[in-house]
Parts: structure tokens; C-alpha cells; sequence
């Protein structure tokens, strides 16, 4: 465990360094002119249309941030030979493989909980109505949710190119975010192939939509589901993410260099 902590550090203090997070000024200015330009655009509705564009704005930059960089993490090691010196050391590839996961996504969970802090100070100064547990509780499974796609882009980074890694990542951030609308639309068709096809897909894509509360948050806490509802949600995220690693790691140790 102490080697895993070390690793991820590392990977913390590099992400950093990178300036990673002036990415959080970024937010800031997209919502300082989100702010001024909706009620140009509609006026009777850009309370909604902000709640609505603040949290898809930060779940957009979370999603590019961790797929560009998860899917470059062991790749970058790779190039520079620098995992040549790392699998030297007494570090299992399981350890290094898990301590770039955690480091990565303490970098995200920083960078999530920032852009929701300056969400909060626009929805407070522009007087904007909102539920303040309906946007917490989706900004903690929006972390979630990037968990799982960084676990997605660090297993398709240890076999693949970088490029092909960012491609399949993203595909599968999409077909994950529709996997239960294409089954439900295959049921309508009553095409047994199609029904077949979409339920295998939607058995090995994971399910991110269980974990996108984007429009719970906009329309209050009424929306948001129950209590046992988010925790078996979680437990599905946390299940995955776990799954994901291990067949990374699967991979991994079998590499030559």
C-alpha cells in the first residue's frame, strides 16, 4: 500500500505541474460568459439553461481531462523507457498500475470539487434557485463517473497506442451513456438480433448513465433517487471500476519490454 501511495503521489504532483488545473480558470470564464449570454438567448428559461449548461460543462471537462490523460499514463512510461527503470524496483506492475489510477483520480476528484465550488458561488451570486444536496450528490457521482471512465482509458492505454486508446475511451463513454436507450429500443423493434446485440453490449459497456445525475440536480431534490437506489449504483460503479483495473493489470503483467 505505501508503494501504491508513493506512485500515486508522483502522478499527483506531475498532473499538477502540468497545470492541469488552470483548467478550473477555464470553467470560471466559461461560466462567467454562459451568464451573461443565456438570458440574451432566453430569457424566461436561463435559470434552468444555466443549471443545466454548469454541470454539463464540468462533466464535459472531467471527461476530456481523464480520457486524454488516463489513456497517455502508462503509455508516457513506456516511450521514455522509463517503466524500464520502475519494473526494476521492488513494485509489482499491479501496484504501478493502481497507484497511477488513484493518483489520476485524486487529481479529478480536486479539479470536480473546485468547478462545483465555483458552480455554487454563480448559482449564489446570480440568485439563481437551486437544491444545494441534489448538486453535491451529483458532483460525488460525477467523480464516480470519471473514476470509472480513467479505470476505462488506463486499461485501453497498456495495450494500445495512445491515439487508439483516446478513440475506444470516448466510444465507450458514449455507447455507455445509451447502452439502456438502445436496449429499450430493441424491445420496441422486436428484433430478437438486435435485442441480442444491444443486451451483450449493454452486459459488457458499463452503465454510466446510473451514474449521471446531471438532470436530478437541475430539477431538484425530488428527482434525486432513493437512498438504497444511489447506493446500489455506486456499488455497480465501484464494481466495475475494480474489474476494469484488474484487467488492466492482467494485461500489464504480461507485456514485454
Amino acid at each position: 500500500m505505501t508503494r501504491i501511495l508513493v506512485i500515486a503521489k508522483n502522478v499527483f504532483q506531475e498532473v499538477i505541474r502540468d497545470r492541469i488545473l488552470y483548467i478550473i480558470a477555464f470553467y470560471a470564464l466559461i461560466l462567467a460568459v454562459a451568464s451573461r449570454a443565456l438570458p440574451e438567448y432566453a430569457a424566461s428559461t436561463d435559470d434552468k439553461m444555466f443549471l443545466d449548461f454548469g454541470i454539463a460543462a464540468m462533466s464535459a471537462i472531467s471527461v476530456i481531462v481523464a480520457i486524454f490523460i488516463g489513456t497517455n499514463l502508462v503509455n508516457k512510461e513506456i516511450e521514455k523507457r522509463t517503466i524500464l527503470l520502475l519494473i526494476a524496483k521492488p513494485v509489482s506492475r499491479g501496484e504501478f498500475i493502481t497507484g497511477k489510477f488513484f493518483g489520476l483520480s485524486a487529481v479529478l476528484a480536486v479539479l470536480i470539487a473546485s468547478m462545483t465550488a465555483i458552480y455554487l458561488l454563480f448559482l449564489q451570486f446570480g440568485n439563481i434557485a437551486y437544491s444545494m444536496p441534489s448538486i453535491l450528490i451529483a458532483s460525488l457521482f460525477l467523480i464516480l463517473q470519471i473514476a470509472v471512465i480513467t479505470a476505462v482509458a488506463i486499461t485501453f492505454g497498456v495495450f494500445t497506442s495512445s491515439l487508439l486508446a483516446v478513440a475506444l475511451t470516448f466510444a465507450v463513454y458514449l455507447m455507455g451513456n445509451i447502452t439502456q436507450n438502445l436496449v429499450e429500443l430493441s424491445r420496441m423493434s422486436r428484433n430478437l438480433a438486435m435485442e441480442s446485440v444491444t443486451q451483450g453490449l449493454y452486459l459488457i459497456l458499463p452503465d454510466l448513465s446510473r451514474l449521471d445525475l446531471k438532470n436530478d440536480a437541475v430539477y431538484g431534490l425530488q428527482a434525486i433517487p432513493n437512498a438504497s437506489t444511489l447506493m446500489g449504483n455506486a456499488v455497480y460503479g465501484l464494481i466495475y471500476m475494480t474489474m476494469l483495473l484488474a484487467i488492466a493489470i492482467f494485461i500489464f503483467s504480461r507485456r514485454e519490454f
